[in-house]
């Protein structure tokens, strides 16, 4: 049974950093591509940012390239996101996923909160 426990949001202020986990269990983590989603208040579920199986290939959208950093360690089973230079509009409940799987629709994220 896939499980993915998120954990690290909170309520900061803009400008500040937060740092995302996530542990993997029930699949082999470390032959899954990964991602970062997350959903706004009253919005659709967005990509935030993939990495890779091995870490080699990441890929950030937009709105985060340059102030976000996705990492994974294989052997703890985990995924990260690192998030600097948090803006308002960053605020949803952010979901990891695999790649091409829905498991955030199953999953309880994490809620990161930024004030202006």
């Amino acid at each position: 049974q896939v499980q993915l426990v998120e954990s690290g949001g909170g309520v900061v202020q803009a400008g500040d950093s937060l740092t995302l986990s996530c542990v993997a269990s029930g699949f082999a983590f470390q032959n899954a591509d990964m991602k970062w989603v997350r959903q706004a208040p009253g919005k659709a579920f967005g990509w935030v940012s993939y990495i890779g199986r091995s870490g080699g290939v990441t890929l950030y959208t937009d709105s985060v390239r340059g102030r976000f950093t996705i990492s994974r360690d294989n052997a703890k089973n985990t995924l990260n996101l690192q998030m600097n230079s948090l803006k308002p509009e960053d605020t949803a409940i952010y979901y990891c996923t695999r790649d091409g799987h829905t498991d955030y629709l199953d999953g309880q994220g994490t809620q990161v909160t930024v004030s202006s």
